[in-house]
């Protein structure tokens, strides 16, 4: 939602304070990417009143920003949504920011607002406070009977809050479905937001990589490819969600087509130079730090917080305008408006004000965050009105921006916000040029049709699905699906066959598909329709009857796939390739052949030879680990991709000198693949400073406050992923690092990290090994060789290291060859031992211990209580307090029958820092 929003896992990053390094053209590390900088004392930020603030608005000829709701009423709104009333409801984040600190962000402060036109004037005369002591409810989608949907933070619940006696405030609450998250406990900025349910009656959201739906026997959930999304998210007239980034400054997000058929970014789907940004001088206080700024205006330079976004579909504001989306951008207190240009079957996005933008704030303490069309025809911004707008985390101490904050006590400026609409009032004529008079243009009022659809039958209903304005024509369908009314089929049958209202057309095709009352002659009638986006429209739809069994359908994709428009055409690809139908690649490969339009190509390629598996050797993980690394993929897909690129090499920055990224490569690392520790201390504390000599315009903030499991998953896949190999982490693991660090109250350096990380001895000559079994052979367990007991496993056989002097110990890791997770996950850099020998012969029969434990001693005759214990796996690691010791011995204490023999390969011994 803000700038920097996920600049989730930055492996050691600069915090940006006014010392730290930078990059320079030549990629040679300097000493100050803030020089510049102004830190001198200034005047502090005062708020204005929302009728001060309306006139620092700059807009085009006509337009103008009108007060909707402002503080004290109003705190902090961040989410807008109406009810088939009309009637408004806003999530107030009143827990955001209230100091630099971020206290009591977590507390159960905030609340959702209902808002209510009583007369019908235009204006919000009645507000009551429907839900109180929420944490942060991230979205708000009304439903039936005076019902909304919410999610709060930190929670994976989706909730229906009620009102049952009409009074505005909600009595009832319940967990109406339950898994939209991934138990995400960190920063409230990483949670998922949006809840839209799209034409297709799929609800989507931001950061899941899953849509799903109500249906009368439960809800449905499918999954879909990682948006990429953080804070915002809208749909066009065509059902296509659109996506908003922040973290990765790259504002809109895989638009090429609809996110359950893939994630598809091409390098020209924005004009050059879409994401460079034009607001009016400013205060500098850009989490990006001098960057970021534009000299010597003081003002943003390029997207870094874009957040929620509108396909305007009004009908009360200029025809120019309508399908147009517009995107906020609260760090540059901006609206951008992008056309959306389509070509040759692909999309391009272009800046409709090149060189300025659609809305320009001047108080800096403008702060739009959403925005969104409103049934009256107004579009409707959420203004938060804040001093701060960055979470905490990219606020610490030290840090060019908490330096900004000071200095115009930004940190002060709490507890406001405002709710504009914007409204058109029309141009008078203009001068002439060459001869040419500018007409003038006529205002354009607001729809003052007060919605009651809350109190509409069914075939009531159906009429809305004409109206010109979207947001009638989503909350008509929803309504009619959610009441499951089948007397309106007919109707709806006809309007999708008949109606000369395209839109109609679309909405009463879905609505049927909602019923469970599409049937397939129908939608073969659509399928011939003259009109390609009905014909889209058709394709989509027919998805839901080939999954429920009539095959027959992919005939008519083939022939689709002939089409002589290029929409269609991809479109029909899209729906053979999503379905796995019969001989997909065969038709996808023909329209390659016969149609060469770029989209076609392009998409073509893509269904073809989708990008691979960033982990090398899948197949050859056990079970467990396929899941863990299948969830921390999933993880790295929503936050981590936006600084370090999808491949792990690093986000490019965008603006910056030739190979600079925002965050240092992940691939190939050998911090990475070093000991477990430096991924777990990094994600639970930070990192901040130059890592490899360089410093990087993110920082890596704490992912404390996530969970052991999430953070066990996610180091698990970047340490095995883009050609990486390391040990896997456990919860246990993260737990232990967590314990033992739990008094540190500041980021790590790199340095300090490698300093505190557990020494691998690496083997010795001096070192003693030996064996109950086969002990002549004992030392090649220190070797890729490895040692084998030569008989079958059973409890009491031991393995044993004497070293020449007692060392700290605390942890023993071991292979048993031929069973690692890859392979031989581990070898070398990847357990950060010694790398670089040539693999010898396995030995005869492989075999990790069933059940184990360790203990020490000093003498090698009186040996502790054990260390450790547990299950063996195919790469062992053992981990325990430091203990003081001489000898370490491993026995193997399983009995089940048929275990093969005892393997140890590759042993390595830790020792404390």
């Amino acid at each position: 939602m803000t700038a920097g929003v996920v600049a989730a896992a930055s492996w050691g990053v600069s915090a940006q304070g006014p010392g730290r390094g930078t990059i320079t053209p030549d990629g040679a590390p300097t000493g100050n990417p803030n020089v510049g900088a102004d830190f001198s004392p200034k005047p502090p930020i005062r708020p204005r009143t929302p009728q001060e603030e309306a006139a620092t608005f700059l807009l085009p000829a006509g337009y103008r920003l009108e007060l909707v709701a402002a503080d004290p009423d109003i705190n902090n709104p961040a989410v807008i949504d109406w009810d088939g009333n009309g009637r408004m409801y806003v999530s107030e984040f009143r827990s955001y920011m209230i100091d630099a600190d971020a206290t009591r962000e977590h507390d159960p402060i905030n609340r959702i607002s209902r808002w209510e036109d009583t007369n019908g004037d235009g204006t919000y005369d009645r507000h009551t406070v429907f839900a109180d002591g929420l944490v942060w409810p991230r979205m708000i989608l009304t439903i039936d009977n005076d019902c909304l949907l919410t999610n709060e933070t930190h929670s994976d619940d989706v909730i229906k809050l009620c009102d049952t006696n009409g009074d505005g405030v909600a009595d009832t609450k319940t967990v109406w479905y339950t898994g939209v998250g991934r138990g995400r406990d960190g920063n409230v900025e990483h949670e998922q937001a949006g809840f839209v349910w799209a034409l297709d009656n799929w609800i989507y959201s931001t950061y899941n990589a899953f849509r799903f739906r109500w249906t009368p026997g439960g809800i449905l959930r499918e999954p879909t490819a990682p948006n990429g999304a953080s804070f915002g998210l809208t749909q066009d007239d065509d059902g296509k969600p659109w996506f908003i980034n922040a973290g990765a400054e790259r504002g809109p997000v895989n638009f090429q087509f609809p996110i359950h058929y893939g994630a598809l970014t091409l390098d020209d789907g924005f004009e050059p130079e879409f994401q460079t940004v034009w607001p009016a001088p400013g205060i500098g206080d850009m989490q990006g730090g001098m960057r970021r700024i534009r000299q010597p205006l003081g003002s943003l330079n390029h997207f870094t917080a874009t957040s929620g976004a509108d396909v305007v579909r009004s009908h009360r504001l200029p025809a120019d305008l309508v399908g147009d989306l517009l995107i906020t951008e609260p760090v540059g207190r901006l609206v951008r408006r992008a056309t959306i240009v389509k070509r040759d079957g692909l999309t391009q996005l272009q800046n409709a004000h090149p060189g300025s933008e659609f809305l320009l704030g001047t108080d800096p303490l403008f702060r739009p965050v959403n925005i969104k069309t409103g049934p009256d025809g107004a579009v409707y911004i959420a203004d938060m009105y804040h001093g701060i707008i960055q979470e905490a985390q990219w606020v610490p101490r030290g840090s060019y921006l908490r330096a900004k904050v000071e200095q115009y006590q930004l940190d002060k400026v709490t507890q406001y916000g405002r709710i504009w609409r914007l409204r058109y009032d029309g141009t008078a004529a203009g001068p002439t040029s060459m001869d040419m008079p500018v007409p003038a243009t006529d205002g354009i009022d607001l729809d003052r049709t007060q919605p009651r659809m809350l109190h509409e039958s069914a075939a009531q209903l159906v009429a809305h699905l004409s109206h010109p304005n979207g947001w009638w024509r989503d909350t008509a369908q929803r309504l009619i699906i959610l009441k499951q009314d089948r007397s309106v089929v007919p109707a709806l049958q006809q309007l999708a066959r008949t109606s000369t209202n395209l839109l109609a057309r679309f909405h009463s095709l879905w609505t049927l598909e909602g019923l469970d009352a599409l049937d397939a002659a129908l939608v073969r009638g659509v399928l011939a329709d003259p009109n390609p986006r009905m014909r889209v429209q058709a394709l989509r739809a027919s998805e839901t009857l080939y999954k429920a069994g009539d095959r027959s359908f992919a005939a008519d994709y083939a022939a689709a796939a002939k089409d002589a428009d290029i929409d269609v055409t991809v479109q029909a690809l899209l729906t053979l390739n999503v379905l796995k139908a019969a001989d997909a690649k065969a038709v996808i490969a023909a329209a390659m052949a016969s149609n060469q339009a770029r989209g076609v190509q392009e998409i073509g390629r893509f269904l073809l030879d989708p990008p691979p598996s960033a982990v090398t050797a899948p197949a050859a993980l056990s079970p467990e680990h396929q899941q863990q690394i299948a969830r921390g993929e999933a993880i790295y897909g929503e936050l981590c991709f936006e600084c370090h690129g999808e491949d792990g090499r690093g986000a490019p920055m965008a603006g910056g000198p030739s190979g600079a990224t925002m965050a240092p490569a992940l691939a190939g690392s050998p911090r990475v693949q070093a000991h477990r520790d430096y991924v777990i201390k990094t994600l639970l504390h930070g990192l901040t400073g130059p890592v490899a000599g360089r410093d990087y315009v993110q920082v890596m903030i704490p992912m404390g406050q996530q969970t052991d499991g999430w953070m066990a998953d996610v180091g698990s896949y970047i340490r095995n992923a883009f050609g990486n190999t390391g040990t896997f982490i456990t919860p246990a693991d993260v737990a232990r690092v967590r314990a033992a660090s739990a008094d540190r109250a500041s980021m790590w350096t790199a340095d300090e990290i490698e300093r505190a990380l557990p020494v691998d001895l690496q083997p010795q000559p001096t070192w003693t090994v030996t064996a109950s079994h086969n002990s002549d052979a004992a030392a090649s367990g220190l070797t890729l060789r490895g040692w084998t007991s030569g008989t079958p496993q059973q409890a009491g056989m031991w393995f044993q290291v004497a070293l020449p002097e007692p060392v700290l110990l605390t942890e023993v890791q071991f292979d048993a060859a031929g069973g690692g997770p890859l392979g031989s996950v581990g070898r070398g850099g990847g357990r950060g031992g010694r790398g670089g020998a040539a693999p010898a012969a396995e030995p005869p029969t492989p075999g990790y211990p069933r059940a184990y434990q360790v203990q020490v001693s000093m003498d090698g005759t009186t040996w502790s209580s054990p260390v450790a214990s547990g299950q063996g796996l195919p790469l062992t690691v053992a981990s325990f307090a430091p203990v003081r010791a001489r000898f370490v011995r491993i026995t193997q204490t399983g009995s089940d029958a048929g275990a093969p023999a005892w393997v140890v390969q590759n042993l390595r011994l830790f020792r404390a820092p």
